[in-house]
């Protein structure tokens, strides 16, 4: 998203992100397992800690359909539920029916700070595939916070492809400035390791949640039909573009990595 002005993503955006989901040139090949692929590509030339990474997942999903996975990648309430790494979420209001504003904050791999971002999200039903996609705004209501470090996500988001009743693929394509100087291990682990295993709880968290749905308010789902939400309207112009080069940058590129309990017994 070039520019000053914040941009509702037109058709144009959602073409050029689903075809770049699909064309693995100029990205090397990073995680090769059955039906689970991890790719990256480094941006800009230069020292390598300082350099952006643009990563992206394709999982093969046999049991989960299309339409569930677009639900439990919309579905707020459910992440806080599946997702271990979020530490607090929370919608901030709506812009147009297909495009909302937010809050996440997540956990890093220690000893890294964690870190938020403040995302214009929107979404669009292709034919039976789906796409949501997100960049970083800011919002004067939502500065960012002393313990965190403020992420600008410049583009991220999902692909659904309908494979089949129960059937589809997932491509996640993230290209993210985490702010600041980070160690290699962290792309390495980001790529090798972090990224398969939140692809592979996405996929077991679309098994369990028809029944988690049922339970919870099963007829809201206002991705799906807008008049149910209860979101305040948010005007344009309370919202500018967020720009890396105005947060603080931090220097954690000489921390060493600290292995987790889980991440030893899979070596």
């Amino acid at each position: 998203m070039s520019g000053e002005s914040v941009l509702i993503p037109d058709d144009r955006s959602f073409s050029s992100f689903k075809e770049e989901c699909g064309s693995d040139e100029g990205w090397s090949l990073t995680y090769n397992k059955p039906g689970l692929t991890v790719l990256t590509q480094t941006i800009g030339g230069g020292d390598e800690e300082k350099s952006l990474h643009k990563l992206k997942c394709r999982m093969m999903c046999r049991d989960v359909s299309a339409d569930t996975m677009y639900d439990v990648l919309h579905d707020i309430e459910y992440r806080r539920k599946w997702d271990a790494n979020v530490i607090e979420t929370f919608d901030i209001g709506k812009l147009t029916v297909n495009a909302d504003v937010g809050y996440y904050s997540w956990k890093c791999p220690k000893p890294l700070r964690n870190r938020d971002v403040i995302t214009l999200r929107s979404w669009l039903p292709m034919g039976t595939d789906f796409i949501i996609m997100n960049y970083s705004v800011k919002h004067s209501k939502y500065p960012p916070k002393k313990d965190m470090v403020r992420a600008v996500s410049i583009q991220t988001g999902y692909l659904i492809q309908n494979q089949g009743p129960t059937h589809c693929t997932l491509t996640y394509l993230a290209h993210v400035d985490p702010k600041g100087s980070l160690p290699k291990w962290v792309v390495n682990k980001s790529s090798q390791f972090l990224a398969p295993k939140a692809m592979k709880k996405i996929s077991k968290a679309c098994l369990k949640y028809g029944e988690w749905k049922q339970r919870h308010n099963p007829g809201i789902k206002p991705w799906l039909y807008p008049e149910q939400t209860t979101l305040p309207t948010i005007p344009l112009s309370e919202l500018s573009i967020q720009h890396a080069d105005s947060l603080e940058n931090i220097d954690e590129s000489t921390l060493r990595e600290m292995q987790t309990r889980e991440e030893r017994d899979s070596d």
